[in-house]
């Protein structure tokens, strides 16, 4: 089941915030993407885990994304072990992306960054031929994608590059709104956190704004790359 791009998130949303607008314009324009959660974000302060596993397929609907998974991992809890790489390892051999979509590499809640770490490790090790998984029974073939990008997240990290998302931005919106327990609604009685405010959900449209206004776009979204992105030729480049 190759995928042109795997999109890995710590917690169900985190995709959406961090890279839901590149993720449905790779879409359109013909890539094939899939979703990985690590965990149900079963310690979250609104909402269950039942809650969001509804919510994330209402959102991949939205976007468009040719499957999700959801590997019920430790919410709060990640940690870069033996354990949890293998079962990453298993899901890149998978679905064998070229490139994967994974989370800041420093950000306010610790499973981001840890989730970060833990997908770079497991990327490598999935190209190790003497790591051997099984799927179905049957053993896998070693894979590793060709590039591994973190999107941004709560933090104001520097981008390295970013990807213009104008004319998708609205559509990103909605894929984070199907999170309905989780975001700004002023009819909820649910306790009051960071992302469930006003300010932050206007921050999604403006933080965009900003790094289109640096970058010569109405919208985009930023990453920042783990080794030198090396350009064939300056097509595709925009020019201000």
């Amino acid at each position: 089941m190759k995928c042109d791009f795997l999109a890995i998130g710590a917690h169900p949303d985190d995709v959406e915030l961090g890279c839901g607008g590149t993720i449905i314009k790779l879409i359109s324009e013909g890539k094939t993407i899939s979703v990985i959660d690590l965990t149900e974000g079963e310690l979250g302060t609104r909402g269950t885990a039942e809650t969001r596993a509804e919510e994330a397929v209402a959102a991949a609907k939205i976007l468009g994304i040719s499957s999700r998974e959801n590997l019920k991992l430790k919410d709060g809890f990640l940690n870069n072990s033996e354990e949890y790489q293998l079962k990453i390892v298993e899901k890149i051999r998978k679905y064998r992306p070229e490139i994967v979509l994974a989370n800041a590499i420093d950000d306010r809640h610790p499973d981001h960054a840890k989730a970060a770490k833990l997908v770079s490790d497991a990327c490598f090790l999935s190209g190790l031929k003497k790591i051997e998984t099984f799927e179905n029974g049957q053993l896998q073939e070693v894979w590793r994608p060709k590039h591994i990008f973190h999107y941004i997240q709560w933090k104001n990290v520097v981008p390295e590059f970013v990807i213009d998302i104008s004319g998708f931005m609205e559509q990103k919106i909605e894929a984070c709104l199907a999170y309905k327990t989780q975001f700004y609604n002023p009819e909820s009685n649910e306790p009051i956190t960071p992302i469930a405010t006003k300010d932050f959900l206007e921050s999604l449209t403006y933080r965009a704004q900003d790094l289109g206004r640096l970058s010569g776009v109405e919208y985009a979204e930023g990453f920042t790359t783990e080794k030198l992105i090396a350009l064939k030729n300056f097509d595709g480049i925009i020019c201000d």
